[in-house]
């Protein structure tokens, strides 16, 4: 039995991948990760200078998912790789994806840059939708601005370019120029912008009043994507948004992803998220008879 998939010039042992934002502030945890069982980590998003982020409270449980405002809170890139290369032996044998974010696009090519010049990465993926920083988000709702900042990243780097959206009314449009441009794959979705209110203190929990909602409430609507994206668009389609259990997985696959993130989970049940997903995939194929996963991607179309 394979499960082995192939996302632009990365091929993963198996489809499941950590997601960004998740364990991804240091290069340890990201070994740890892949170590536990994920078959790609994806690090926190990174940008050109130090972010502090939101001041607290940032994060919500709820009970059908996590409220996020972290607000892209991260140490910066230079920093970020300076780490990182305190442990380029354990790294370089790892899938590591790195995560991007900017308020312009010359950010987001300086960063590109940086990280394509230390030889750290298998991929960068482009955070265009962070639902808790306006100035983010707004490339992905403006197919021009998202096309100028895929094609400008292409420029400056040899490394694969995958595209993180969130939702937008215009989310196809926006892929459309993001291929056109260069993207090797798409990752969806991000979070989704929303935000609860504490009724005694009668005003937004979070500090930020808007934060990012992940987990199981939004599964439904990135699957929609996915199998909307499926029907649109022969490119890589990476899967993400409230997957918990195996059976997601095999929806994810079967809607068009070939491979998926895992978030949410992670952060509520730790690292063994990952080899409870892997072998629930591995049970279904061996009932049904399967041989390879890729057989699996598509199938419900």
């Amino acid at each position: 039995m394979s499960l082995r998939v192939t996302i632009a010039s990365l091929t993963l042992r198996h489809p499941i991948m950590l997601a960004s934002g998740i364990l991804g502030t240091t290069p340890s945890m990201l070994i740890k990760a892949y170590k536990s069982g994920a078959s790609a980590v994806v690090t926190k998003s990174l940008t050109i200078n130090p972010r502090n982020g939101n001041p607290n409270p940032v994060i919500v449980e709820l009970r059908y998912g996590l409220l996020n405002a972290i607000g892209l809170a991260n140490p910066g890139v230079e920093n970020y790789l300076a780490e990182c290369l305190e442990v380029k032996d354990d790294l370089s044998r790892i899938p590591i994806v790195f995560s991007i974010a900017g308020t312009k696009i010359e950010e987001y090519v300086e960063i590109a840059r940086l990280i394509s010049e230390r030889g750290l990465g298998r991929a960068l993926e482009l955070n265009l939708s962070c639902p808790h920083v306006q100035e983010t988000r707004l490339f992905t709702e403006d197919p021009k601005l998202a096309a100028q900042v895929v094609k400008s990243v292409c420029d400056v780097t040899s490394l694969p370019v995958f595209v993180k959206v969130g939702l937008s009314t215009n989310l196809i449009d926006v892929v459309n120029a993001v291929v056109k441009h260069g993207a090797s794959a798409i990752t969806a979705i991000n979070s989704v912008r929303a935000m609860v209110i504490d009724i005694n203190a009668k005003k937004p929990v979070l500090s930020s009043v808007y934060g990012g909602l992940s987990g199981p409430a939004i599964k439904p609507i990135a699957l929609r994507v996915i199998y909307e994206l499926y029907e649109n668009f022969s490119i890589p389609l990476i899967g993400v948004g409230g997957i918990t259990k195996w059976q997601d997985v095999v929806e994810f696959l079967m809607a068009g992803a070939s491979a998926v993130q895992v978030g949410t989970a992670v952060y509520k049940r730790g690292f063994r998220v990952f080899k409870e997903l892997v072998r629930g995939l591995q049970r279904y194929m061996e009932k049904e008879g399967l041989k390879d996963v890729r057989d699996l991607v598509g199938l419900a179309h």
